[in-house]
């Protein structure tokens, strides 16, 4: 049975598609949400009184060598709870598919950061333009430092390199959780006393590693250098 396509498939699950804008180098997407409820974010009360709407933009994946910018129309609800001091909320939606705040939807956000984890902050802006992403050096480093904070584990096996701020100009110091395979630091220099004071503050940490020395690509045909802490 052959599958029929559908347009809602172009946008983030839970979106509807009402216009569609296609431009030379651009195409705008009006959206709107699917669900004919919305939660209060303070007392979780359900709500259906639509009390008005208003018009939010976010960068999505690009289509056809196009970039996409999306028109979220937002409603306001009437939260009917009669102790919630919020008589009026915005809808909000999945950190999944659109967070509070964003102006990237959070599968573009993915890929920028993966960007920047490869490239870094010029040569990522460089390719992130041909390939129709509208972000800049300064934003894939704010991603990188922006999830390289919002870790809630505690850290056991961790890996330590430099990188450049700015070449010839301006070093940092990159901390990599080797067990997961994500970065959870960065810190302004590479001086050793900065690294130290980092490590102090992470008590937890039991084994170090020197990125240096180690191709995480090729894990299994290598082995680490590694030396424990304290």
């Amino acid at each position: 049975m052959r599958t029929r396509f559908r347009p809602s498939s172009l946008v983030p699950a839970g979106f509807i598609i009402d216009h569609l804008d296609v431009g030379i180098d651009r195409i705008g997407l009006v959206v709107r949400s699917g669900s004919a409820t919305a939660t209060c974010p303070d007392c979780r009360t359900s709500s259906c009184r639509i009390q008005s709407r208003y018009q939010r933009r976010a960068a999505d994946l690009p289509l056809g060598g196009r970039r996409v910018e999306l028109q979220v129309m937002v409603r306001r609800f009437w939260c009917d709870a009669a102790a919630c001091g919020r008589k009026i909320f915005a809808e909000r939606f999945s950190d999944e598919v659109l967070p509070t705040f964003a102006r990237r939807t959070s599968r573009l956000e993915q890929i920028v950061h993966h960007l920047g984890l490869a490239l870094g902050g010029r040569p990522g802006a460089g390719l992130a333009q041909r390939l129709m992403l509208p972000v800049s050096r300064d934003t894939l480093l704010r991603v990188i430092r922006r999830r390289a904070t919002t870790h809630s584990y505690s850290l056991s096996v961790i890996g330590i390199d430099d990188f450049a701020w700015r070449r010839n100009h301006r070093y940092g110091t990159l901390v990599c959780d080797l067990e997961r395979r994500r970065i959870v630091a960065l810190l302004p220099d590479r001086e050793q006393a900065t690294a130290q004071t980092w490590l102090k503050m992470n008590g937890s940490i039991r084994i170090r590693a020197d990125l240096c020395d180690v191709d995480l690509t090729r894990r299994a045909a290598h082995r680490r250098r590694m030396e424990p802490i304290g």
